[in-house]
């Protein structure tokens, strides 16, 4: 591999680690976005400032307080052989530099005092008075925290001086560095403010969409960006069309399943008047065949999409069905676990599950129905003893009007309907149905929607 190709290689696993430590949300990414360079400017100018400003004020202070150290010692070294003249130096270092200074009698400096981690005026005076003054010294800049302390040996005496710590120090820098922080912080409080306002009309538009895929009616109203008013907008356009073609799909299916019904009607009339014989019993039963034919067919047509979602109590549901297939004459367990109320639409989650029992009870004797619900999903199995559908053919059940050679044929007296009218509902509800092997040996149908 080529150097090209081993740094393209490297760049793109660094860009799949930071893609995979970046936040998913719009709303962590929009803010990551404004505060990040806002950050770094600021990280910027901080370093630049403490590196160019605090450190070269300091080192400036320090050195004028060098020199007038280094000035005391040089009038002490031309005058003070005299002892009135002691006096005069404590004069005109208090009032030419500010200092309270003395001549202490000879004698050994104090024990070098443990430097702090940081001090930027500890490492500036010690480097400046060592430059100036080739004297033993000693310093003390942190045991009284607004003065500073410098003792110099001269040899016939210890120079002590005592100074306010801001003459050798730019104490003032922590007001700029709080002012910074502090504007930073306000302008990340705006940031969060703004994008929260600009990334709510987003999600309203996801939830709405979110809830209209489940088939429940929200009310939701265009509002944020033009942009997002844009996609709102026509959103809704979407939604009425859809609702538009389905109310006609209805409409027309009506027409039609009353026009087919008149005509089943008429032959069970003309076929009741005819003579009790054989062959009209046969006609008859399939008569009787067509009208169930044709209602499962208008019922997988219209999907029972105009039912409205509302809160449902799974457990009086999954009851209601064991007691159903017990009629039957099949045993039924049922189980269930986790929050009791979903919204779904009673009827439609109803006709769902029962097509799963009827396939369950069609062609096994033992039935299990398993539930539980948590704060996302709602999960129903279904569960027989049955000869079960092999691998390969689950997904293709599904297809309406799909017969299969296998010992166990889901449209045995049925129309291959009931699962694909399973399904359809499922999906309308935002979820699915996935078919496995059943822990009694059989069948397990797998209903998993959104609550």
């Amino acid at each position: 591999m080529t150097v090209f190709g081993r740094l393209r290689a490297l760049w793109q696993k660094f860009a799949r680690l930071l893609a995979g430590a970046m936040p998913k949300g719009l709303y962590a990414r929009s803010l990551l976005i404004v505060i990040a360079p806002m950050v770094i400017l600021q990280a910027a100018i901080t370093v630049v400032f403490m590196e160019r400003h605090w450190s070269l004020v300091t080192f400036r202070l320090s050195n004028a307080v060098s020199q007038d150290i280094a000035a005391l010692i040089d009038i002490h070294r031309e005058f003070g052989a005299y002892d009135k003249d002691s006096d005069k130096l404590e004069e005109i270092a208090r009032k030419r530099f500010g200092f309270d200074a003395e001549i202490l009698p000879p004698g050994p400096l104090p024990p070098a005092l443990p430097r702090p981690f940081f001090s930027l005026l500890d490492r500036a005076l010690s480097q400046e008075i060592g430059r100036m003054i080739p004297l033993p010294f000693w310093i003390d800049t942190v045991g009284q925290s607004d003065f500073l302390e410098v003792r110099v040996d001269l040899g016939d005496g210890i120079l002590r001086v005592v100074t306010r710590r801001s003459q050798a120090y730019a104490s003032n820098t922590h007001i700029f560095i709080v002012w910074m922080l502090s504007t930073a912080a306000v302008l990340i409080v705006v940031a969060i403010l703004f994008m929260r306002n600009q990334i709510r009309p987003i999600m309203a538009l996801a939830d709405a969409a979110e809830e209209f895929g489940k088939g429940r009616e929200v009310e939701f109203r265009p509002r944020g960006a033009r942009e997002v008013r844009r996609a709102a907008y026509a959103f809704l356009e979407m939604k009425r069309r859809i609702e538009r073609a389905i109310e006609q799909r209805t409409t027309m299916l009506n027409g039609v399943s009353h026009d087919l019904r008149t005509i089943l009607t008429r032959f069970k009339l003309s076929l009741a008047l005819l003579p009790d014989e054989p062959e009209v019993q046969d006609m008859a039963g399939d008569v009787n065949e067509m009208q169930r034919m044709l209602e499962a067919y208008l019922a997988f047509a219209r999907g029972d999409l105009g039912e409205v979602a509302s809160p449902t109590n799974i457990p009086a549901l999954l009851d209601m069905l064991r007691q159903e297939s017990e009629r039957l004459g099949h045993k039924t367990h049922v189980t269930y676990a986790g929050e009791p109320i979903a919204t779904v639409r009673p009827d439609a989650f109803k006709r769902c599950l029962a097509n799963l029992l009827v396939n369950g009870v069609r062609h096994g004797k033992t039935i299990a129905l398993e539930g539980s619900c948590d704060r996302k999903f709602l999960q129903i199995h279904v569960d027989d003893d049955g000869p079960g559908i092999p691998a390969d053919k689950r997904e293709e059940v599904f297809r309406p009007f799909v017969r299969l050679d296998e010992a166990r044929n889901q449209d045995e007296g049925g129309t291959g309907l009931g699962l694909a009218i399973a399904r359809d509902i499922a999906r309308s509800h935002g979820g699915d149905i996935y078919l496995s092997t059943s822990p009694l040996g059989g069948l397990r149908a797998s209903v998993r929607v959104p609550v």
